[in-house]
């Protein structure tokens, strides 16, 4: 039987929770009805799914004797810096341009 340690276990939880978190924002990409909206499903919960995918392969590779990737480390760190930046300033183009949001009715269906 294989030596599963802890840190495998961890890297585990990491890429299946990261995984849920990119899946959530994609499907929130997909499905929102205007543009304000669809910008947090990338910006929130994608930023934190693809974060935690690299955070947990850094990990795994890591305890493989590799010793702690820097390109992993420094993608991370990039992505937490340029992800609200980028969200910030698409907003502030769209609010810009005037771009109106969808005003949605109780009961009415998220598809027009």
């Amino acid at each position: 039987m294989a030596d599963i340690s802890l840190f495998d276990w961890l890297a585990a939880a990491l890429l299946l929770i990261g995984s849920i978190f990119a899946l959530t924002g994609s499907i929130a990409l997909l499905k929102l009805p205007d543009f304000f909206m669809r910008l947090h499903g990338p910006t929130k919960s994608t930023t934190l799914g693809v974060g935690a995918l690299v955070i947990g392969s850094m990990l795994y590779f890591s305890t493989r004797g590799d010793g702690i990737s820097v390109h992993e480390l420094l993608i991370t760190i990039f992505l937490f810096m340029t992800a609200p930046v980028s969200a910030n300033m698409l907003a502030k183009a769209a609010m810009h341009q005037k771009l109106r949001r969808v005003k949605r009715t109780r009961g009415e269906p998220w598809e027009q």
